[in-house]
């Protein structure tokens, strides 16, 4: 018993004549008749009685037509699945130090709604045909789509008070490319910190360790279970978080589809 079989099984229970069930899946009526015939064969009894216009169905074919339509639909189902896979085209997205879960969640959900037409992989670091990153990170060749624009907060520990510039023990990130744009904030005590952290997300671990205190994104505070957050006094300092490719780039299809979706998500 295979596919063809039930194929043409199907075709003469539903059409209750020969000639219109091989026409109805293309195939001959003798080819039809001979698949009907095997059927038969394999499963030991007889599904049809030929009348004199048309066919009449028996209990045993009342019995086995929706299971043969199951395993059809089911048969059709995996032959979809696996054409899609073959077709389906890989998407490399790097993620840099520092990207929140809800930016990469965005593009995520961007990748999902145009599915089956890419498969997305996401990556560390500066990998793939673009990059979820921070503005400041953008190199000269590169465009900049924004997705988010993300507020500095203090990041205090749970047991600190209301911390004084002067007195704030400092956790810094030097080789961040933010950090110039902080130096004014943490005045004369920026000058011997508390500790140095390559990421906003080390610093966040020290400071969860009572350690300090740290200037960080909002979104990254906000995903850490050990801090707590407080804006900054007076001042509205930010970042922008976006997807940074190169013009070349979107000569890759399955790019210029997710930057479209995420450039309607973002309007």
């Amino acid at each position: 018993m295979d596919y063809r079989q039930l194929r043409a099984f199907i075709a003469v229970f539903e059409e209750r004549n020969i000639t219109a069930a091989a026409r109805s899946i293309h195939l001959s009526q003798p080819a039809l008749s001979g698949s009907i015939k095997a059927l038969e064969e394999a499963l030991g009894t007889t599904l049809f009685v030929r009348k004199a216009r048309g066919v009449e169905v028996t209990d045993d074919a009342r019995t086995l037509y929706p299971e043969a339509q199951r395993m059809v639909a089911d048969a059709a189902r995996l032959v979809t699945r696996f054409k899609h896979d073959r077709v389906r085209e890989p998407l490399q997205i790097g993620v840099e130090h520092d990207v929140g879960a809800s930016v990469i969640r965005k593009v995520v959900l961007a990748a999902a709604a145009i599915q089956p037409a890419i498969r997305l992989h996401l990556a560390t670091g500066c990998l793939g045909v673009a990059r979820l990153a921070s503005e400041d990170q953008r190199c000269e060749d590169e465009l900049f789509l924004p997705l988010h624009s993300d507020p500095f907060v203090l990041a205090l520990p749970f047991a600190a008070g209301d911390p004084r510039v002067e007195e704030t023990r400092w956790i810094t990130c030097p080789s961040h490319g933010s950090h110039q744009r902080l130096l004014p904030l943490y005045g004369s005590a920026g000058d011997a910190p508390a500790g140095e952290a390559e990421t906003f997300a080390l610093a966040l671990a020290m400071v969860a360790a009572q350690m300090g205190t740290a200037i960080v994104p909002q979104s990254l505070a906000a995903e850490h279970p050990g801090v707590r957050m407080q804006a900054l006094p007076q001042l509205d300092l930010r970042r922008r978080i976006g997807l940074c490719y190169s013009a070349q780039a979107l000569e890759i299809d399955s790019l210029g589809q997710l930057r479209d979706a995420l450039q309607g998500d973002h309007r």
